[in-house]
């Protein structure tokens, strides 16, 4: 693979990274305050929950469920003898 592919294939990678960020943040800060003020009206009323979240708030709630989600599927295994994939330590 030549130095020009490797180069566009990184940048490829990386502007879906961001794009996937990005909605997600959007998607965070959506179904909070759509759904947070109709679930807990009275703990947002009085001051207990928020009923919106900044920006910041919700890249350390997106940080906060890639770890979680990570972490289930650290030990995930796929082993399957007839096609020869192997993902995983093997048990």
């Amino acid at each position: 693979m030549s130095g020009s592919k490797v180069a566009a294939l990184v940048a490829g990678i990386v502007v879906i990274v961001c794009v996937v960020f990005i909605v997600g943040l959007l998607l965070i800060k959506a179904v909070w305050a759509w759904t947070v003020p109709d679930l807990f009206p009275g703990a947002v009323q009085q001051g207990l929950v928020a009923g919106s979240i900044s920006w910041a708030t919700a890249a350390k709630v997106a940080l906060f469920i890639a770890i979680m989600s990570g972490s289930m599927f650290r030990n995930f295994r796929y082993h399957n003898e007839k096609t020869g994939i192997h993902i995983g330590e093997k048990v």
